[in-house]
């Protein structure tokens, strides 16, 4: 069975003279100098196995930003054309080798129990019935169940609200 081919990527003069630059800079971040390092190689033909090795990524890694260097290709063509754009160009490669947006998981409180929970802790607790002089986490907590504001809260929860 034929081995899979890596995508062909190409840099034109002026793109890969901003790319060594990023390269030389001391204060690049690491994620930007390993997916500059990825590219640089990649224009010069290395293969993704050959370039996992060198830089000790996985190939997936690897393919994953070769395909994306090329998926931005045309807009980056047209960036190299334009004369008197060397920031604008440097600015879109950088932004082309960002990650990408991760929604993550969706809030389990909304921003409005938040606030509710917040003003309970600003409350005086012997006005809701607690024979103390200050609020802790789990009495917050409790109280924020008790008036129905959430149906179940941890008090580590409730912590960090306060924090």
């Amino acid at each position: 069975m034929p081995k899979p081919q890596a995508t062909p990527i190409e840099a034109n003069e002026h793109t890969q003279r901003i790319l060594e630059a990023i390269l030389r800079r001391r204060t690049a971040p690491l994620w930007l100098v390993t997916r500059v390092q990825i590219i640089v190689k990649a224009v010069a033909g290395w293969t993704n196995t050959a370039i996992a090795e060198e830089l000790g990524l996985d190939r997936i890694t690897v393919r994953l930003w070769r395909n994306r260097w090329q998926e931005n290709a045309a807009r980056r063509a047209a960036l190299e054309e334009a004369p008197d754009n060397e920031q604008e160009l440097e600015a879109f490669i950088i932004d082309s080798l960002q990650d990408g947006y991760r929604s993550g998981t969706p809030p389990k409180f909304s921003a409005e129990q938040v606030v509710q929970i917040v003003a309970i802790a600003c409350e005086d607790p012997q006005a809701s019935g607690y024979p103390v002089s200050h609020w802790t986490p789990k009495e917050v907590a409790a109280e924020a169940i008790r008036r129905g504001i959430v149906e179940s809260i941890s008090e580590r929860q409730v912590g960090r609200f306060l924090k």
